[in-house]
């Protein structure tokens, strides 16, 4: 069993959840992987193991949920769409997070620490110390609380502050942590990625057009989840922008697809024979 066969029976139950569907059933997801050739045996053991691991709750027999323990990390995710309300003019400030004086021994605590990292943009300036622009809304104290319902519950999370006063030539060093080329070339090749797909997905058989939709919104999506938000002039705001618009557009056609899809799927089941 590969982590690539739970990770996508998450994935599909997240976004189910996005579209609405509080639950997938186990027919509706062994049809769904099925578009990525995943046999239904992984797929039957990928949701034993999620349910396992905490990440799956079965809210009634046969149906598969999301977590309590899954939530912090859902609602994180959920935030993309309003991505431009969450950023605020940058002053020339820090936000800092400094990890030197916690402890190295809790290996899954630590790699939910880097992923909540990479999630807040937060990058490594010296050792222990990592740094993002102060231009998030709620400040230090947002970023402190994004941070604690990130990792698991007892984490050290280390000191969160805020930096100022860095010499240019630090200051300068601290902007090049990201490679903003390449951030502002994923801006300009997704927004034209996704529409070109957008002006041809009406004539894809069903099947394709969910497969498809599915690959290159999970892609879409997970590339704003951990986007940095740097502001301007580090990076193109005006391409981020329209590339976070167009993701909403194609997110919106991709829910359209797979709410057909998941209709024809509920409608080929078969019908519990009646009582003689």
């Amino acid at each position: 069993m590969s982590t690539d066969s739970r990770s996508l029976v998450l994935s599909l139950i997240l976004g189910a959840e996005a579209r609405g569907d509080a639950a997938l059933g186990v027919r509706e997801l062994i049809s769904a992987c099925a578009l990525f050739e995943l046999p239904e045996n992984n797929v039957r053991v990928a949701l034993a193991r999620a349910v396992a691991a905490g990440q799956l709750a079965t809210p009634r027999r046969g149906a598969y949920a999301l977590s309590a323990q899954s939530r912090p990390l859902a609602d994180e995710v959920g935030r993309w769409r309003s991505l431009e309300d969450q950023i605020v003019e940058w002053r020339g400030d820090w936000l800092a997070v400094h990890v030197g004086a916690t402890g190295r021994s809790d290996r899954p605590a630590l790699r939910a620490r880097e992923r909540a990292f990479g999630i807040l943009g937060l990058a490594e300036f010296e050792r222990g110390l990592h740094l993002r622009p102060d231009n998030l809304a709620g400040g230090v104290a947002s970023l402190r609380e994004r941070l604690a319902h990130l990792v698991p519950q007892g984490t050290e999370l280390g000191t969160v502050f805020v930096l100022g006063g860095l010499a240019a030539a630090d200051a300068q060093r601290a902007a090049a942590l990201w490679d903003a080329a390449a951030l502002n070339a994923h801006y300009r090749d997704g927004t034209a990625r996704l529409s070109a797909w957008l002006e041809g997905a009406r004539a894809l058989p069903l099947e394709r057009a969910a497969r498809e939709s599915f690959e290159l919104g999970h892609a879409a999506i997970r590339s704003l989840v951990f986007d940095p938000l740097l502001p301007a002039p580090l990076v193109d705001a005006a391409a981020r922008s329209r590339f976070i618009k167009t993701v909403a557009r194609f997110d919106d056609a991709g829910k359209a697809v797979w709410q057909r899809f998941l209709k024809r799927v509920r409608a080929a089941a078969p019908q519990p024979a009646l009582a003689s």
